[in-house]
């Protein structure tokens, strides 16, 4: 877990429980019914003087008036039949009732069971048969997984990878027929780039369609509110396409109609303020999926902060990068797992490991996205700073349990 700093704290957030949401930052997946459960909409204007109205004719078609605004049309028009929503359901029993029947006597009588929707989220098409979505959309194991296409067919859905780290998820599903979406390079994403939301707003609103731009990179929150309990992302995208409940594991686009991201969270108490995995992420788990049909995640085994050259001097460090490894903020959270890579390795609490097969690690290239390129089994040379001293070693990444 981080360290909170002015740099990578949020307030904590609230994923499915409305009724306690506080300041903070909210993964968008929420259950059906606590959605219909919500007072209403929160409606906000917007704005563009680039793009012109609709004619008052409505006889006549709508024709775009801006290279920008065509960008946007096409852009949308040839990913979101590849956009599904990703909906939870789970058998209800048969149920015994008691009523009085029209004599006045008590009766039982059995109502049929069913197959009952308990929560909703949002997936793309990006491979063969294949859909990503958020891990939170799919953590449940208990319940069973379909994924609606926006022409209305209902397709069971198989979870074949979970990812708790950047709370991505791969899913399998038989039969699709739909052309995987193409992924962009998200290392190469700008501040201020435009940017399209595609999702199942609110559960229920499928394949909506908002408009933004890249509004910050690198940023790290933590996510709360889950089964699973509250979690950080690291180097996620920040945007101002909206992004609501029942948008997580959408697509972020940009104006060619290629992934740059995995919506996953928006913050509450601000307008218009959401966050997405980059899609670079992803790319090497879609590969093994592709090729072997079975995701094995790498993994170093520690636990480590960002440094930069604003927070160095808060962490006590002589550089201006690379990545502190300590403790968890929890009782139980070891800076390095034991007899993980990290472990039989050497690497210590309060090493800064500078760089990794010589890439030096930064906000813009942090270590787990370096890490997600990898395969298990892979060795890795770590360039690690400690007591003043740079030292090299040697680490053999073995499976993420």
């Amino acid at each position: 877990m981080a360290i909170n700093t002015p740099q990578n704290t949020l307030a904590k957030m609230l994923k499915k429980d409305p009724t306690r949401v506080m300041g903070g930052v909210l993964l968008a997946a929420l259950m059906l019914g606590l959605i219909g459960g919500m007072g209403g909409y929160y409606v906000a204007d917007r704005y563009d003087a680039s793009l012109q109205p609709a004619p008052t004719n409505l006889s006549e078609p709508y024709q775009a008036q801006t290279s920008t605004e065509e960008a946007v049309i096409a852009a949308v028009e040839s990913t979101a039949p590849s956009v599904v929503s990703v909906v939870a359901t789970r058998d209800l029993p048969a149920i015994d009732e008691f009523f009085i029947n029209e004599f006045g006597l008590p009766q039982f009588r059995q109502r049929e069971g069913g197959s009952q929707e308990v929560s909703a989220g949002t997936g793309f098409v990006a491979g063969t048969n294949l859909i990503v979505t958020n891990r939170h959309v799919v953590e449940d194991t208990s319940v069973e997984y379909v994924a609606i296409t926006s022409d209305g067919r209902h397709l069971e859905a198989e979870v074949i990878a979970r990812d708790p780290v950047d709370d991505l998820a791969i899913l399998r599903v038989n039969d699709l027929n739909l052309p995987a979406i193409p992924l962009a390079d998200s290392d190469g994403i700008v501040i201020g780039q435009q940017v399209l939301s595609i999702g199942n707003a609110l559960g229920e609103l499928q394949n909506s369609v908002s408009l933004g731009v890249i509004s910050g990179l690198g940023r790290t929150i933590t996510a709360a509110g889950g089964r699973s309990g509250p979690e950080e992302l690291r180097e996620v995208i920040q945007t101002d396409a909206a992004i609501n409940f029942g948008n997580s594991g959408g697509p972020l686009l940009n104006l060619r109609g290629e992934v740059v991201g995995v919506n996953v969270a928006r913050a509450s108490g601000a307008e218009n303020i959401g966050f997405a995995v980059p899609i670079n992420r992803v790319k090497n788990a879609l590969r093994q999926a592709e090729e072997t049909g079975v995701v094995r995640y790498p993994f170093l085994g520690v636990r480590y902060s960002i440094i930069t050259e604003d927070n160095h001097e808060d962490f006590d460090v002589s550089v201006e990068y690379g990545a502190l490894v300590h403790n968890g903020a929890q009782v139980g959270q070891p800076a390095v797992s034991p007899n993980s890579a990290a472990d039989r390795a050497g690497i210590v609490v309060g090493d800064v490991i500078l760089e990794m097969n010589g890439t030096r690690i930064t906000s813009e290239t942090p270590l787990n996205g370096l890490l997600s390129d990898l395969n298990v089994g892979d060795t890795i040379s770590l360039t690690v700073l400690r007591d003043g001293v740079t030292r090299t070693l040697q680490a053999t990444l073995g499976e993420r349990p």
